[in-house]
């Protein structure tokens, strides 16, 4: 007959096998474990709902399954002498008998004493099972950690995971007297696997070297800065018209002129004003690190994925040498002969949509450094200006800084004193 996973309680349709305690040949009784499954609860142990022996075994540690599930596959059989779990060994009548009048019980068993006093932990009499749930046997197994001789806190001696970190930790002095042990780090979460197939077709795709790397980037980044998003709009009708009345004479020196030179220069002057945005925070020192140069980053969209090559020196650089050396830095991103080094020592970035479309949007900070720009596409508006509505050209801006850093009120007037640096763009800066 087939022994199937029973139901495991309100809520908990499944689970993962973490243990098994048998192997095919075995003669099992009724009620015996064959299994330890971990579900979103907790980690429990799976009896045989039949005797006889194991013909075959059809799960494995590590596979999920689902109540109703064949376990393993029994052949009905005489009794015969059951063969125990693994883990635990069967001690003599005698030898129990002898062991159970020695055993104090709990209410008259002595203060335990402290690890630090004893060269070795020996909890009470050997050879007895400990009393300990499923997965710190399974753990203790894993790390060939002998549970006999570990102190159990709770009631009855019962072993409980602090009570076998404090014994890892006093094999640890023993090893290594002179050397402290390192503070525990949280276990990494492990991934869920989806059979997304269940629900129609699919097809799989690898991530690329390059895309693995901006995710987990992007997820540091994330996961280290508390963000926040100002939002705001500049009317960038003159910097357009300046493009258009000089983009001729860009033309002819081999250059296309666009609106990006003007942001930049815009920026970097704001920068200068706001010295903070142009920082990075040393976590080691808890110092704020202001850069007296204006190296900005310039996210490229690629096949491959978003890189950012860094324009060094852009307060330095006219708007003709700012727009030669996107031209080229954005070909070379795209043609993925970026250097590394081209792509480091940023002190803030600049991420432009506008080629594509969209509007306000949250870009995610470059650390180290403590801000960045997001450009959306500009937008024909009618805009209330001297008392009268015209169209006017806005353009979405969205500054994400980090908070432990900056402050609001220090984002807001740095957004104000943008949106006047770039509808004020003055003609001489422009002209060649």
């Amino acid at each position: 007959m087939d022994v199937k996973l029973p139901k495991l309680g309100e809520g908990s349709e499944s689970g993962t096998i973490v243990s098994v305690f048998v192997k095919e040949g075995d003669v099992i009784a009724k009620g015996q474990t064959l299994i330890e499954l971990e579900n979103e609860k907790a980690v429990a142990p799976i009896p045989s709902t039949a005797s006889g022996t194991i013909t075959k075994l059809r799960v494995k540690e590590g596979d999920k399954i689902s109540v109703g599930q064949v376990i393993a596959t029994v052949s009905e059989a005489e009794p015969a002498v059951v063969r125990p779990p693994a883990p635990v060994a069967e001690p003599s009548r005698a030898e129990t008998g002898d062991r159970e009048a020695k055993r104090p019980t709990p209410k008259t068993a002595e203060p335990l004493e402290p690890l630090a006093k004893a060269e070795g932990v020996e909890p009470g009499p050997s050879g007895l099972p400990p009393a300990a749930s499923p997965s710190i046997r399974k753990m203790a197994r894993e790390l060939g950690l002998d549970l006999a001789r570990v102190r159990g806190s709770e009631r009855g001696g019962r072993i409980v995971l602090a009570d076998l970190r404090v014994y890892v930790q006093h094999l640890q002095k023993l090893a290594f007297p002179s050397v402290p042990p390192k503070p525990e780090k949280a276990a990494a979460p492990t991934a869920e696997r989806i059979d997304f197939s269940k629900w129609g077709e699919i097809s799989r795709k690898p991530m690329s070297a390059l895309r693995q790397t901006i995710s987990r980037r992007m997820l540091e980044n994330w996961n280290a800065i508390p963000h926040v998003t100002q939002f705001d709009e500049a009317d960038v009708t003159g910097p357009l018209e300046l493009r258009r009345k000089h983009a001729p004479a860009y033309e002819q020196k081999g250059v296309r002129l666009t609106l990006t030179p003007f942001i930049l220069k815009a920026v970097a002057s704001v920068l200068k004003r706001h010295p903070i945005f142009n920082s990075s925070l040393d976590e080691a020192t808890q110092e704020i690190i202001l850069k007296e140069y204006f190296h900005l980053g310039l996210a490229v969209d690629t096949d491959q994925g978003l890189l950012v090559p860094v324009m060094r020196n852009v307060d330095q650089k006219s708007l003709l040498e700012l727009s030669r050396e996107i031209n080229e830095l954005a070909e070379k991103a795209r043609a993925r002969k970026i250097s590394l080094d081209e792509m480091k020592g940023g002190t803030f970035t600049i991420s432009n949509q506008g080629g594509i479309g969209g509007g306000h949007f949250t870009p995610i900070i470059n650390k180290p450094e403590v801000a960045i720009l997001g450009l959306g596409r500009g937008a024909l508006k009618p805009v209330v200006r001297k008392q009268g509505i015209e169209p006017r050209t806005m353009l979405p801006l969205c500054l994400s800084y980090d908070h432990r850093v900056i402050d609001g009120g220090s984002a807001a007037r740095f957004m104000v004193d943008l949106v006047q640096e770039l509808e004020n763009s003055k003609e001489a800066d422009v002209t060649l």
